[in-house]
């Protein structure tokens, strides 16, 4: 896809753990447009973050490629790497642990300008109180040389946004940005989110494990289970119509907005820790429509007619395909 951003071709990662190597990240491919807001949903444990390291070339991938803007991540340079990531930056999950205890958040937001060696120390003053005004924090003296265990989570949290912003990236990956906040809090931090992408034309990675999250905040969604992406579409079409059984699971586990004394959160499913084999499909032994099939073989990532991308034998049946 010439038109995408980032592009991410059959990425795996593999560690080496008790019994052998086992992939976090096994075999992802998608693509993101310019602009876009591209969602990463999936429960604890399947992947997430070790797919947004890959993103930013934190981490090496076992095999698969990265492509930011027609460069190859994993071909590049170190001196290439280091002007490339003035474009690629990252907010992490818990603004408690993402700074340094000893800086203030002058020195925070200082520090990006100060490793890639743009202005000087005038003109990172300036820089840092643009960012502060724009991600809704006072740019005054007071608050700049503040230090980040005098601040609220939210605040931690902005500040971690603009920190992402001081080098006017273009791509940010939020890994679950606001899973450790107050709803409140969490309202106000999304919103920012989307008025700076509508401002500012950036694209985003967005890392949840709340679809309801990925739903207000994201264009399109891929759900992830267990390293592998089992359904990718449009946002409407993952909340509201979902395909895999997984994401039905994870659907139905989500609260109704409107009171409804009928509901229950879905029963978690048996899980049968020993899988029938290794070519079994991976949610196999939670899938309450699992047939012969299933244990057969894996099934991949097929596009359906309406330009939906599913991950199950039982769709591709219904799909025509065997």
């Amino acid at each position: 896809m010439t038109s995408a951003l980032l592009e991410v071709q059959d990425l795996t990662k593999a560690f080496s753990r008790r019994g052998g190597v086992r992939p976090a990240v096994d075999g992802v491919s998608f693509a993101v447009t310019k602009g876009e807001c591209f969602g990463i949903v999936g429960e604890s444990g399947c992947g997430k973050t070790t797919l947004a390291r890959l993103l930013l070339a934190l981490t090496e991938p076992t095999s698969g490629r990265v492509v930011f803007d027609g460069n190859e991540l994993g071909t590049l340079a170190r001196a290439e790497m280091k002007a490339l990531r003035q474009r690629l930056q990252i907010v992490f999950q818990d603004p408690y642990s993402a700074f340094d205890p000893r800086c203030s958040v002058y020195d925070v937001l200082a520090e990006p300008l100060r490793v890639h060696r743009l202005g000087n120390a005038d003109d990172w003053r300036r820089r840092a109180e643009e960012v502060l005004a724009l991600v809704g924090l006072p740019p005054t003296s007071g608050f700049l040389f503040r230090m980040p265990a005098e601040l609220s989570g939210g605040q931690r949290q902005r500040l971690g946004i603009a920190r992402a912003l001081m080098l006017d990236a273009e791509l940010i990956v939020a890994d679950e940005p606001v899973s450790m906040l107050d709803a409140s809090v969490k309202a106000g931090v999304l919103s920012l989110f989307m008025d700076l992408k509508r401002g500012r034309g950036l694209t985003y990675v967005f890392i949840t494990h709340e679809m309801p999250v990925a739903y207000h905040v994201c264009d399109r969604i891929a759900v992830m289970y267990a390293g592998s992406i089992v359904e990718l579409g449009s946002a409407t079409d993952i909340v509201r119509a979902p395909r895999h059984p997984y994401t039905k699971l994870l659907m139905a586990s989500v609260p109704p907005l409107e009171p409804d004394d009928d509901w229950s959160p879905t029963d978690e499913l048996d899980i049968d820790a020993s899988s029938p084999n290794g070519d079994a499909c991976r949610f196999y032994a939670r899938c309450p429509d699992r047939q012969s099939v299933c244990e057969a073989r894996t099934p991949e990532l097929h596009r359906t007619r309406d330009g939906h991308f599913v991950a199950c034998h039982q769709h591709n049946q219904e799909e025509g395909r065997t």
